[in-house]
């Protein structure tokens, strides 16, 4: 009896900017590949909204919580058996929200030369995903994803702040050498209302799996 072999266990990470549309990209391919879904807890964070209200008071409370959901995250996947895709890691929270803190002086070199030692330690006990799908979109996208999802505590971030972001991200993309790394513009795709924008992301992502 000939057995069918089973499909190798993948971990997708999902990165990008603010609005890009990571959480809708992570719902499509969990329902499109049979994945795992994991997703960032916003709603769930005690510091979001002060933290945008006073970024120097709660900006290392909040990358705190962060580091240890995502921590907590990242040691559940590596007990999972199946095949998951989580919205952001722990590598995004430190090289882009963290570092783009501490050049802003928003972190004191001593809140972040402890966030450093902490990350480094924990960073060591992680697997890197199989794969990560970078989202990029131009900032006039962004503000306008934004917009459309509603969430109070981001409606008033800056668009010099996006801007940071993305060159962090784009820097952060081109060193990235911990796993393969698949970019996808998505400033003229509608994933949620276009069915072709959608199936042509599906196919790009299972286009590139298949030869990791």
């Amino acid at each position: 009896m000939n057995m069918v072999p089973s499909a190798p266990r993948r971990h997708i990470s999902v990165a990008g900017n603010i609005g890009v549309g990571k959480s809708t990209l992570v719902e499509i391919l969990a329902q499109e590949f049979g994945w795992q879904p994991y997703y960032e807890h916003v709603s769930e964070h005690p510091y979001l909204t002060d933290y945008y209200a006073d970024r120097a008071r709660w900006g290392f409370h909040s990358q705190i919580w962060f580091l240890t959901q995502r921590y907590t995250q990242h040691h559940q996947i590596t007990l999972m058996n199946q095949s998951v895709i989580e919205d952001r890691s722990m590598y995004e929270d430190f090289e882009i929200f963290v570092k783009e803190l501490s050049a802003e002086q928003i972190l004191s070199p001593r809140d972040f030369a402890l966030y450093q030692q902490l990350y480094a330690t924990l960073v060591q006990r992680i697997q890197p995903p199989t794969l990560v799908i970078y989202l990029q979109a131009q900032v006039p996208t962004l503000l306008h994803r934004i917009a459309q999802r509603g969430r109070s505590s981001e409606l008033q971030i800056p668009v010099a702040y996006l801007t940071r972001l993305n060159e962090r991200y784009e820097g952060w993309m081109r060193d990235f050498s911990h796993c393969a790394v698949l970019p996808i513009v998505t400033d003229d795709l509608d994933v949620v209302h276009r069915p072709a924008d959608r199936m042509a992301v599906v196919d790009a992502i299972r286009r590139q799996l298949a030869i990791i």
